[in-house]
């Protein structure tokens, strides 16, 4: 047994609370509607936009629904976590709030506590079928899962 990061148990209790318990629950659609953040597809680089006090994510619509999915649960972050607009930030908090979505993108993308529920041998494939993500994106997720396991031994 090991025990959640405050992520993991972000992402738990967020999940939960939107009622997604299962993998297939995992869509920008059910999310984006949950937390009432309109979601648009553009030709341009994704992004998160605030207008009028309002959420509104960017995704780039010619992405593989894979890439779309990744791309949705990063903007998301900065949706739940960050404040402010990043041209106004210095430099190394820019690269502290990208580096916080990302790391935060592997949690929701396929979070621990579905993970702990797969009852075959986990592999890269099995994950990124599972969780609709990249196959780079899976193998990323597995060493994080994994490092955690083996250091709580």
């Amino acid at each position: 047994m090991f025990y959640y990061t405050r992520t993991e148990d972000y992402v738990k209790q967020l999940l939960l609370k939107l009622n997604i318990n299962q993998p297939s629950d995992l869509t920008i659609d059910k999310i984006s509607n949950a937390l009432r953040v309109p979601v648009y597809y553009w030709e341009f680089s994704s992004e998160t936009v605030y207008r009028n006090g309002k959420c509104l994510i960017f995704l780039q619509a010619t992405n593989r629904e894979q890439v779309q999915w990744q791309e949705f649960s990063h903007e998301i972050a900065h949706f739940l976590w960050h404040t402010g607009r990043q041209e106004f930030l210095p430099p190394t908090f820019i690269e502290l709030q990208e580096w916080q979505a990302n790391y935060f993108s592997y949690h929701l993308c396929v979070p621990t506590f579905m993970l702990e529920r797969v009852k075959t041998k986990i592999t890269p494939k099995h994950v990124m079928n599972l969780f609709n993500v990249e196959y780079e994106f899976a193998c990323k997720r597995l060493e994080m899962y994994r490092n955690k396991w083996l250091a709580s031994i």
